[in-house]
């Protein structure tokens, strides 16, 4: 296995040498294809992300959702605007803590489930990997993701 330390400095600034672009034309490429497989449902990527968040765990504060997504409350509430607009979930105020806002599902955000549940199988079998690569993909990018989230300095 080649080591970084053994790549000469040019070769070290070669576009094509850089894991993070691989990683963002990865993300750009994945992004084309949920767009066309999304459209049918009515959701963007990222409405996506959060309705999947709603299916896993439930009614939860925006701020759990948050977490879950590495998005902040002000990328958050947008879109969650635009999916209670659509009627797939519903917004509400905590009656513990006015600050805290609630986001639950909607009927229709429950059967819109149903629906979304070919677009995993459909993705994995445009990215040409077995389930075990797929799988062994997702455990290097949560390694790198964590060893990243130590390095980077605080807020």
């Amino acid at each position: 296995m080649t080591k970084l330390s053994q790549v000469s400095e040019s070769e070290s600034l070669r576009l094509g040498n850089q894991l993070c672009f691989s990683l963002q034309a990865a993300s750009r490429a994945f992004g084309s294809v949920y767009r066309v497989l999304l459209k049918d449902l009515g959701l963007t990527y990222p409405q996506y992300l959060v309705m999947l968040v709603l299916w896993e765990h439930g009614e939860l504060p925006v701020k759990r959702i948050g977490e879950h997504l590495r998005l902040d409350s002000g990328t958050l509430s947008p879109l969650l605007k635009r999916l209670e607009a659509t009627g797939y979930v519903r917004r509400a105020r905590s009656a513990e803590d006015e600050r805290s806002v609630t986001v639950a599902l909607t009927e229709a955000g429950t059967s819109l489930r149903e629906r979304a549940v070919c677009v995993p199988q459909h993705i994995l079998g445009v990215t040409d990997l077995s389930l075990d690569e797929a799988m062994a993909l997702q455990s290097l990018l949560a390694r790198v993701t964590a060893s990243l989230d130590a390095a980077a300095p605080p807020d």
